[in-house]
């Protein structure tokens, strides 16, 4: 069984990211993705663009050549898009799993270009995971089916975003906290917006949903860790090429702070697997910033998994794969 379809049985399947974490933040790129019908787009995120996967879920063989990065300026809550052109935003969904690996994770999603990128992420959030990402129900999203936008602003940092009664029905306490977690992460995407004040139906929430989740003025990231797994990989996204040599950014809560890091190419076989140490770790969350050198003898679909060590017996636990596109060379 290759890494790709090892992946996608375990784990189915841009605006610059502030990563608020207990102890600091961290970035990196998201890496870009070889898609069935290649579609360049360009990202605000980072310093290299990120394309997203075609409709199908098979891979191509050749992965797409990076392209200079435009400036989309401040997020706007206008939707309406540019004449021509694409890019790249992100969403962010659930990714199933044992406890501690399981959690949200970013997806890419190329889109057109417009000044409205907020409304354009949020629009493909509400959209859902796609057929592929939700076979098995691997990547799922707790926003209810039917949600609307209907509107956003974003003034000092904050974003309002007001949503139709749908995001306000059914499910408990756990599926209230990571649909508000999904619209957090993914509109804290932007360096224009840092924590997010929630309405429905033009009414500022404070109470949300019928298990009373308490939302006390304009939340961020920080009030969501709860969502997130033991090790959350925020860059590259779920699926994009992961480059060469391989950055790997993210913020996690492992004991002593460290955990490892490795990628398995398309055969399953080791490439590398580092230790690495986050900012801090046992009941704090700490970001972590890691680069790997790797060696493959051609493109290919390959698997980044992060775990931690048992320290009880070190087997491995809290294990989570993403697939990955590796290139030769660097």
């Amino acid at each position: 069984m290759n890494a790709y379809t090892r992946a996608s049985a375990i784990a189915i399947v841009g605006l610059s990211l502030i990563l608020v974490t207990a102890c600091g933040g961290g970035s990196g790129s998201l890496g870009t993705v070889p898609p069935v019908a290649p579609t360049p787009g360009a990202s605000a995120a980072s310093a290299a663009p990120d394309v997203t996967p075609g409709a199908s879920a098979t891979p191509s063989s050749s992965p797409l050549t990076p392209s200079a990065e435009p400036s989309l300026g401040t997020p706007s809550p206008s939707s309406s898009a540019a004449t021509t052109g694409t890019m790249v935003v992100r969403a962010y969904f659930v990714l199933g799993g044992a406890p501690g690996s399981a959690g949200l994770v970013p997806v890419l999603r190329d889109v057109p270009q417009t000044a409205g990128v907020a409304t354009a992420a949020m629009t493909a959030l509400l959209a859902g995971p796609s057929v592929s990402e939700a076979a098995d129900r691997t990547i799922t999203t707790a926003v209810p089916a039917g949600t609307t936008l209907l509107g956003i602003t974003i003034k000092q940092g904050v974003a309002t975003v007001d949503l139709s009664t749908e995001f306000d029905s059914g499910g408990g306490a756990d599926s209230l906290r990571y649909r508000l977690a999904q619209v957090v992460y993914t509109l804290t995407q932007f360096s224009t917006v840092t924590s997010v004040v929630f309405q429905i139906e033009g009414q500022t929430v404070s109470v949300f949903g019928s298990a009373g989740v308490v939302l006390d003025g304009p939340v961020g990231r920080a009030d969501f860790y709860g969502q997130l797994p033991s090790i959350f990989v925020d860059r590259p996204a779920y699926g994009a090429a992961i480059g060469n040599p391989a950055h790997v950014t993210g913020n996690a809560d492992v004991f002593e702070a460290t955990f490892r890091v490795a990628l398995l190419g398309v055969s399953g076989a080791s490439l590398v697997d580092q230790q690495v140490m986050a900012t801090c770790g046992t009941g704090c969350r700490g970001t972590f910033d890691v680069t790997l050198k790797y060696s493959v003898a051609k493109d290919q679909w390959g698997t980044l998994r992060v775990y931690d060590l048992s320290a009880k017996d070190g087997s491995r636990e809290d294990v989570r794969d993403y697939p990955v596109w590796l290139t030769a060379g660097g």
